[in-house]
């Protein structure tokens, strides 16, 4: 399988306090990882690294995407280049409407003039995969949005730029069962040979649903175990108690 994500030796600090100690992963196209950890372990810190967010600065490491160095790239670079986020807790922003949020994403992405009527068809037919509101569409961005909703719509942003690799943060976080299993079959939607996912996730519902190749477990910086579904079975059972740290 080709290498999509290669990080080397990763170290990242936050105002002054170093957060990530080293820390490597690798992964191909077609694969779907989780991280797993307690909290303050460092899994969004690792999350926006990747896309370089100036809060945080490397130290020390490189990142590889699809055979580019983008360790000291722009946020915005990344983006285009493939790479998409979704937050634990998506911002509001008031004045642009969803739709016109991801025709403005759509083009910057594929350097394309977009078909309005192509993006509106596109559009309806995923927020009905989604089981989401069609007014959302044309309403500012995740304004007055459920939690659900704000998650959907991150989701429908992934369906809608089709990038290399889906960054997703604790997509599950505050959803019901209902949303967590509509949530998770947007993301299968997205899933095919040619790109990744990364996770953050503490759900053994999504888990489930998603059938990952690889769980890491992320304490004090460093990934200390890599595995499967069986990994869950142990934080569930005995949290992250058992994990030492150079494993």
């Amino acid at each position: 399988m080709k290498t999509l994500l290669q990080i080397e030796n990763l170290c990242v600090k936050s105002k002054e306090k170093q957060i990530l100690k080293g820390l490597t992963l690798k992964i191909g196209k077609g694969e779907t990882h989780i991280i797993m950890g307690p909290n303050g372990a460092g899994k969004s810190t690792l999350l926006n690294a990747i896309l370089n967010n100036p809060a945080y600065e490397k130290t020390e490491g490189k990142i590889i995407f699809d055979g580019a160095d983008i360790t000291d790239k722009k946020t915005d670079e990344i983006a285009r280049m493939g790479v998409f986020m979704s937050f634990q807790n998506p911002q509001e922003i008031e004045g642009i409407s969803t739709f016109n949020f991801i025709k403005s994403a759509k083009q910057k992405r594929t350097n394309n003039p977009i078909n309005y009527f192509e993006l509106s068809e596109e559009l309806e037919e995923n927020a009905t995969y989604l089981q989401m509101n069609q007014g959302l569409l044309t309403r500012d961005l995740n304004v007055g949005f459920s939690g659900g909703e704000k998650k959907k719509n991150e989701i429908l942003q992934l369906l809608e730029l089709n990038p290399k690799l889906a960054i997703l943060d604790e997509t599950d976080s505050g959803l019901d069962v209902d949303a967590i299993n509509i949530v998770s079959k947007g993301i299968n939607a997205y899933k095919n040979e040619d790109n990744a996912i990364l996770l953050v996730t503490h759900s053994s519902k999504m888990l489930e649903k998603l059938k990952p190749d690889f769980v890491h477990i992320l304490v004090d910086g460093q990934i200390v175990a890599t595995g499967g579904t069986q990994l869950l079975d142990e934080v569930l059972k005995n949290g992250y108690k058992n994990f030492k740290k150079g494993v």
